[in-house]
């Protein structure tokens, strides 16, 4: 049974359903073009026997009538026919026939119809007396020009339907042994289609039990082979999201663990009935600190995991660029006077405005200013910036720091995935920031280039509701 459901199975079923069909409609075909063939034989030979017949009347026996002619047993212009001869008159009363059996009343046949109208005509049927099928032929008989009646010769089919009964027999002799070598070669053929899928299959199984080290060996440059190579890219890309996920985990458990063990630690502090007061303000002000960066960080991973089920929603509004990069500088400014950064907004007249959600927009842009910050030594500079076209505004997260690598800038927009150096963060931001461009129908481009700063740029379209 597990066999009948096999695609090697259906495959040999496949060949031998089109090659029986095809078998089939050629032997119908054959046999029709043959049984026509030998009856056009047999009605051109009764054709030229009819004409030798009725030539040799009108030219020996046309001096006295049809019926005397009968009557006198004149048969020298038919005496040379095996088969059935009849004469009909032009009543189509048969008046003369071979073989004593003289049908009574007309004959309504088409071949004679044709022959007293003046031309010839031929009839395939089976004779009541013997059932046995024959072909009977009609031409004129005239005589000084007139048609007098019609001469008829009928002779059996029996010694074609014979030949055509060993034809078919071996026709279908013929196809039962392409049959059967079909079903050999089909089956050695479904083979060397089959091993592969089979082994794909069996690879594939391995993989999903979680063992990617396996790799499916490439047997044809055909669509398989192309299969067995996606299965192979696809378990690679498999191991690099693990391994970017395990770091991911590490990474967030190692940047959780710090804020938790500040605030386990100066809890400890504040207990303590010897503490002072100064010491005591300082504690609560970092257990505070902690706390919020704690907040930032779960409210981060909420964030990535709505992103990823694909339940956020845009509350999209017009929003005012103009008020938007106040608020940018005025959240921003009190962090750069901190760190000794430059923090540099660049806003014009009319800035306009643009229909999006405005929190999700500033949650893009604290996150790429904090890049850029976090990547920006003492004394450098971060500068924020737009750009109107006719379609589309362009936002600017521009920073001198330390820049990134061409391998970093084509990879930090995937999940999980961490720079690797040591400002790097848990590997999310920027593809929450990225997702959120995309939601919006615009796009996150980064330019990079190491020990000179980075370019972010954030498109969005105008118009649209």
């Amino acid at each position: 049974m597990k066999y009948l459901r096999s695609l090697r199975f259906r495959l040999a079923m496949s060949y031998l359903i089109i090659i029986l069909v095809t078998l089939i409609i050629t032997d119908i075909a054959l046999v029709g073009v043959m049984r026509t063939y030998f009856h056009s034989n047999i009605r051109d030979t009764l054709y030229a026997q009819l004409a030798v017949a009725t030539d040799t009347y009108e030219r020996y026996f046309s001096e006295n009538t049809l019926v005397e002619n009968i009557a006198n047993d004149e048969d020298a212009f038919w005496r040379q026919f095996e088969g059935v001869v009849q004469i009909i008159d032009l009543d189509k009363e048969v008046i003369l026939d071979s073989s004593g059996n003289r049908p009574k009343g007309p004959l309504a046949m088409m071949d004679v119809d044709a022959a007293l109208a003046g031309g010839r005509g031929f009839t395939i049927f089976v004779q009541e007396e013997s059932g046995e099928r024959v072909l009977a032929a009609s031409m004129p008989i005239r005589s000084r020009g007139s048609i007098e009646g019609a001469l008829r010769f009928i002779t059996s089919l029996g010694g074609v339907e014979r030949s055509m009964r060993v034809i078919i027999m071996y026709l279908t002799i013929f196809g039962f042994l392409v049959l059967l070598i079909t079903t050999l070669i089909s089956n050695v053929l479904g083979l060397r289609f089959i091993r592969p899928i089979e082994k794909l299959t069996k690879t594939a199984e391995i993989m999903a039990t979680g063992n990617y080290n396996v790799v499916s060996i490439k047997m044809y440059e055909d669509e398989i082979g192309k299969l067995s190579d996606t299965l192979n890219h696809m378990s690679s890309e498999i191991k690099k999201k693990e391994a970017l996920k395990n770091d991911f985990i590490s990474s967030v458990s190692h940047e959780l663990r710090t804020p938790l063990t500040a605030i386990k630690g100066w809890a400890v502090t504040i207990k303590d009935p010897s503490t002072d007061r100064e010491l005591l303000t300082q504690g609560l002000d970092i257990i505070s600190e902690e706390s919020d960066r704690l907040k930032s960080m779960v409210d981060e991973l909420l964030d990535f995991s709505k992103f990823v089920s694909g339940k956020i929603t845009l509350a999209k509004e017009e929003v005012d660029l103009e008020g938007l990069f106040c608020y940018l500088r005025n959240h921003m400014e009190d962090r750069a006077r901190r760190e000794k950064k430059h923090f540099v907004v660049e806003t014009e007249s009319a800035m306009g405005k643009i229909f999006a959600d405005p929190n999700r927009l500033k949650q893009v842009f604290i996150n790429l200013l904090d890049n850029a910050f976090k990547f920006t030594k003492e004394g450098g500079h971060v500068t924020l910036s737009l750009k109107r076209t006719k379609g589309a505004v362009f936002f600017m997260v521009k920073d001198d720091g330390e820049g990134m690598s061409k391998e970093d800038v084509v990879k930090v927009k995937e999940k999980f995935y961490k720079g690797k150096t040591s400002n790097s963060s848990n590997g999310i931001g920027l593809s929450i920031c990225d997702e959120i461009a995309l939601l919006h129908g615009g796009e996150l481009l980064i330019e990079s280039t190491v020990g000179e700063g980075t370019v972010v740029t954030l498109r969005l379209p105008l118009g649209g509701k």
